[in-house]
């Protein structure tokens, strides 16, 4: 055996001239990777949770949902989520009309809206313009100076009814029946609609 020859090779390998066998170990690649992706993942975690408490520092307690939506928005004190509407039922002239084929509709609904502290006008069918064109459950018809309060109002006796302005110069309202109309809405709940109008929720502060 050579005296060049690394004890343990068993003369199998042979130093010649000036090259020898590599003796280093095989580099593991495997871990190599999983301590790159645990690196990235734990950057990823530390950088999360920096933000998270910069938000519980910074966001004066307020909770947060999955969105990062806050829920606990607080009211502004005098804020309205729409303007209050301060006329009564018996402030509003009602003009009924009926624009479907069933006879009588426009006095039963003109009676009913009576006996809830509407004053009404004139009753009667429809005209032409209108007379089985009122797809809806009806139409209120006034001035500009309708829209809101007066349509407000009635429109919580009548659910389904769409709006339209005129030239009129009066403050009286009409209401047009239309083919999807059946009933006015059950009292409670059209006078849980009112009371919503006299008194609306206030606005939430900050952004929810």
């Amino acid at each position: 055996m050579s005296m060049l020859t690394p004890p343990g090779m068993g003369g199998k390998y042979r130093i010649t001239g000036d090259r020898y066998p590599r003796m280093r170990r095989p580099r593991n690649r495997r871990r190599i990777v999983v301590a790159a992706v645990a690196a990235v993942v734990a950057l990823g975690l530390g950088g999360w949770g920096t933000v998270q408490l910069i938000d519980v520092f910074t966001g004066d307690g307020d909770t947060t949902t999955t969105a990062g939506r806050k829920t606990d928005c607080k009211p502004v004190p005098g804020a309205s989520a729409q303007p209050v509407v301060t006329l009564k039922p018996a402030q509003i002239t009602v003009n009924v009309y009926n624009a479907t084929p069933r006879g009588g509709l426009a006095k039963s609904a003109a009676d009913e809206l009576k006996a809830r502290g509407f004053t009404i006008g004139k009753v009667g069918n429809a005209t032409a313009a209108y007379d089985k064109k009122v797809p809806s459950a009806g139409l209120l018809l006034g001035s500009p100076t309708a829209v809101k309060g007066s349509f407000q109002i009635l429109g919580t006796q009548v659910k389904g009814t769409t709006s339209k302005t005129d030239t009129r110069r009066t403050a009286d309202v009409d209401l047009i029946l239309g083919t999807a109309f059946t009933a006015l809405a059950p009292k409670p709940a059209a006078d849980a609609a009112l009371a919503a109008l006299a008194k609306p929720a206030p606005v939430p502060s900050g952004k929810c």
